[in-house]
Order: structure tokens, then sequence, then C-alpha cells
């Protein structure tokens, strides 16, 4: 099986693409591509006898039924700059493989981000660990900006004195704010990676991790564009349903009365307006 080279990718190899106000995604190395994915389905060899077309339909089917274990065969290693919150967030995908800077051996950059004013708003009311998509009034905004800015700055003051008196870095580190930036390298096989991007591309994901996902999004399109446009199709603009709420689609298109109520009935409509909206 020869080793898979795409052009598209190897364009953006090494390249930083800037994210949020000082973070970065940059794809470090690939493995594979459509074609390793559709090898190693027909478990054929070279660039096999089928067209792109046939290809496309495989790649296509084998996600839409969840035979996983093709995609498996394609590999990403990116180098991300995050926020510590952000990163803390991304290490709940236990399937990737993570080194990140160490802030025992490393002194820490003094790098922490900042929100715009346009992402700052109050706690939403019907999502309990999410924002509300109004954000604050410019003046308001901007003190919280302020307010930010000056913790970042007397908590990395502190932390340089302390290095600087002898202290040992493991200990001066722990008041630094989550705000602080911190860089890892990140490997992670196609599955998992589109199970990723389907949770952090969805709407009620915390917006920055939302905008990391992004470029990921179009990074895996350079290596993978017939996967990716698979996943978008088949996965990120999909809805599924329960067994009951087939029952009651039915119903429905029959004209006959829903047999849902309360919170079945509440999540039945809301799958249907998701449906509607994609």
């Amino acid at each position: 099986m020869a080793h898979c080279i795409v052009p598209e990718a190897e364009e953006i190899l090494d390249k930083e693409f800037p994210v949020l106000d000082k973070g970065f995604v940059r794809l470090v190395d690939y493995y594979g591509s459509d074609q390793r994915i559709v090898q190693s389905a027909r478990v054929s060899y070279g660039e096999g006898t089928k067209s792109v077309s046939q290809d496309g339909a495989l790649i296509d089917y084998l996600l839409r039924h969840q035979h996983t274990s093709p995609f498996e065969q394609v590999v990403f290693t990116f180098h991300l700059k995050m926020p510590i919150f952000v990163a803390r967030q991304w290490v709940r995908h236990r399937m990737g493989r993570m080194n990140e800077v160490s802030g025992r051996y490393s002194i820490m950059k003094d790098e922490f981000y900042v929100p715009a004013d346009d992402c700052i708003s109050t706690q939403s009311k019907d999502n309990k660990q999410g924002r509300n998509p109004d954000p604050l009034p410019k003046e308001e905004a901007e003190k919280v900006r302020r307010d930010f800015e000056k913790g970042q700055e007397d908590s990395y003051k502190t932390y340089s004195e302390m290095v600087e008196s002898g202290l040992a870095r493991e200990i001066a580190r722990i008041n630094l704010p989550l705000a602080l930036y911190t860089e890892f390298y990140w490997q992670m096989d196609l599955h998992n990676l589109f199970h990723f991007l389907k949770l952090r591309l969805d709407s009620h994901a915390q917006y920055e991790i939302r905008e990391y996902a992004k470029v990921l999004l179009e990074m895996t399109r350079k290596v993978c564009p017939m996967a990716t446009a698979s996943f978008e199709n088949d996965m990120r603009d999909s809805v599924s349903f329960t067994g009951e709420e087939m029952e009651a689609l039915r119903a429905v298109l029959k004209g006959e009365a829903n047999p849902l109520a309360d919170k079945k009935l509440k999540r039945f409509e809301e799958k249907i307006a998701t449906g509607i909206q994609l």
C-alpha cells in the first residue's frame, strides 16, 4: 500500500492558522487520505481499480452505516496553541494522544486570552453551561476586558517574581489563570476526529473551542475531501431519532395524534426544528 501524498494537504503543512487573539492550529503531519480509507475497506493495493465516484460512494456508505475502522487508518498530528480552559475541554476527548508544554520545566509565556467585546455576555437563561447570544453593551464589555487584563497582569507579575526569587516553577505557576495560553501536540485518527468535530462544531459548544474546530474541519478537508463531505452530510448536518420518536414521526405523518408527552415531546419537537434549520 503506497504512502498517501495529498498536494492540497502538503501546501498547508507546518503553516500556522490563527485562532482567537493569540492562538493557532498547525498541521504537523498526516498519514493516509480518502484513498487509504477505500484501500483499507477493500483490502486492495495501490490506487485500486475503482472510480472517484465509486470511492466517494463507498466512503459515504461506510460513514453512514458506522463502519468506522477504515477511517482509523487516517491519522493527523496537530500543533495547537490555546487558552488552558479550552485545552481542558479538549482533553475530554480521550482517544487523542497529547504532549503539552510543562510549567514545571518551562517558564510560561506572558500570553493570556482576552475575549473580544462581541463575545462577552451574560449567563444564558435556558442553557446552564452557556452564554447569552447577545453581547453586553460596549462600555460594560470594555470594563470586563479591562478587569481581565488587570487580573492577568497582576497574576503574571507575581508568578515572575516568585520564579526570580528561586521558588520552584511547579509552585510558582499555581495561581496562573485559566486564560493562560498553552501549547501541545495532538494526534488523532479520522474516526475520532469526526466525533470531536461533531460535538465541538455544535452550536451548544463553547464559542472558543468552536473556533478551533472550524479550522480543524478545513484542514481535514484538505487531506480527506470526500470523507469530510460525507461527515458534513451524514454526521454534522443530520438529526437522529430514537425508536419512540420514529413511531411518533410515523403517527404525525399519518395525521394521527403524537403519542409523546412532556420532556419526550419537547425533545422530539426540538429535533424536528433542528432538522428544519439544517
